[in-house]
């Protein structure tokens, strides 16, 4: 017997209506807002992802699926701004288009330890804004991540935001932290001791107690923002405050990949455990020019869906599907029936019926599973009346129909 990948997920079609619902409200959310879709490739050059991201990083070094073609060396995605990035600049969107919104959904890939709402096949929700750097952006995409979670029925989550500043600010931060762990590294982690050299602000995000106890000692605060980047972040906090969303500054917060530069944000909820992030984003500034494109501001975030769905309150239990079950009763009725749900999907109304030639009962039994909202019989008296018996699922009602008047009384 053949199994699944380890750290794939087979979606059975109980779930997908929950997902289902998450994609349909981030949608709405995403149009509210003036978001265009759009869909990049599963595959993209290595390349692409070792510039982006940064050789260093541990996505790049431990967690992409790599494929090797003559010379040419491709990846499965690792996550979506990259490829964003790259669609932008080889469409020439910033000809065509110049300031973009845009917004993606689906599958990720990174080859890490399967865990709780951590997999190797993952999928995404996210956003991009290109083309400004206006600080109002940033407001505007944080307050977006916060209307997308409250719209999923999400309580108790917490935004964390930060600042790197720009590139040399970042570089000043670095070497605040060199200076400050110098002394310190048989306190660190031997992943921590690894990252001193080869990428050291991913120290600020170890979740190693003995590696965060050394960090809050470090006393991190703002002083390695330039004049421009602490205004700049200022406006940001100055924006949520005027939208009363709430937030908390946490000077220790980065993110795992090189092209963050000023405002980045992590949003935790519980009910994920040690590894509580639901969502994250920020500005990268540099990647579109990185990239080969010219200089241009952007920010955006993405949400992992799985994670959404451990944290969100919806439920599809007891949910009614808007679908008309046929129950057809003898031969000459079974054969009616293929007209008729011929004639209702026409209409555009979603039927089905009895394949498994189960009894009345047993038809009767399939359609509350189905949670169908109607069922029709159809027997030899109805034939002979040429109408239906027509049985509303929720209040148990049931009354004879003509064929005629059916589909008005369906839609209605």
């Amino acid at each position: 017997m053949f199994k699944r990948v380890p750290g794939t997920k087979d979606i059975l079609p109980e779930e997908v209506l929950l997902w289902q619902r998450i994609e349909q409200i981030a949608r709405k959310n995403f149009s509210a807002y003036n978001y265009k879709e759009i869909r990049t490739p599963l595959i993209e050059e290595e390349k692409l992802f070792n510039r982006s991201l940064g050789e260093t990083t541990e996505v790049v070094q431990k967690q992409m699926f790599r494929t090797q073609s003559g010379d040419d060396t491709y990846c499965l995605r690792p996550e979506g701004t990259s490829s964003i990035a790259r669609a932008y600049i080889e469409n020439d969107l910033a000809k065509t288009a110049g300031f973009v919104k845009l917004y993606y959904i689906g599958p990720m890939f990174r080859r890490e330890r399967p865990q709780k709402g951590r997999l190797r096949q993952f999928h995404h929700l996210g956003c991009e804004v290109i083309g400004s750097e206006d600080a109002f952006v940033d407001v505007e995409v944080i307050s977006l991540a916060d209307k997308l979670l409250k719209s999923c029925s999400i309580e108790g989550f917490e935004i964390k935001i930060n600042s790197l500043g720009c590139l040399q600010d970042r570089k000043e931060l670095m070497d605040v932290l060199r200076n400050g762990l110098k002394d310190k590294i048989e306190h660190l982690c031997e992943d921590c001791r690894n990252r001193l050299n080869r990428n050291i602000l991913r120290i600020l995000d170890c979740k190693n107690e003995a590696c965060q106890e050394v960090i809050k000692k470090l006393d991190i605060r703002d002083a390695h923002l330039c004049p421009d980047c602490k205004t700049h972040f200022s406006a940001v906090t100055a924006g949520l405050d005027c939208l009363k969303i709430d937030y908390k500054i946490t000077p220790y917060l980065v993110r795992g990949l090189d092209y963050y530069t000023r405002t980045v944000f992590e949003i935790a909820h519980p009910e994920l455990g040690a590894q509580d992030a639901i969502g994250a984003g920020g500005r990268y500034d540099n990647l579109i020019t990185d990239l080969g494109g010219r200089p241009c501001g952007a920010m955006g975030f993405a949400f992992g869906i799985e994670r959404l769905l451990i944290a969100s309150k919806i439920s599809g239990e007891g949910s009614l599907q808007n679908l008309v079950y046929i129950i057809s009763l003898g031969p000459a009725a079974k054969k009616e029936s293929l007209k008729l749900l011929n004639t209702l999907r026409s209409a555009g109304i979603t039927c089905d019926t009895d394949y498994e030639n189960k009894s009345l009962k047993g038809a009767m039994r399939k359609a509350d599973d189905l949670k169908a909202k109607y069922v029709l019989i159809v027997g030899e008296d109805e034939l002979k009346k040429n109408t239906v018996a027509l049985k509303n699922m929720v209040s148990g009602e049931q009354k004879e129909v003509s064929l005629e008047e059916l589909i008005k009384e369906l839609q209605c």
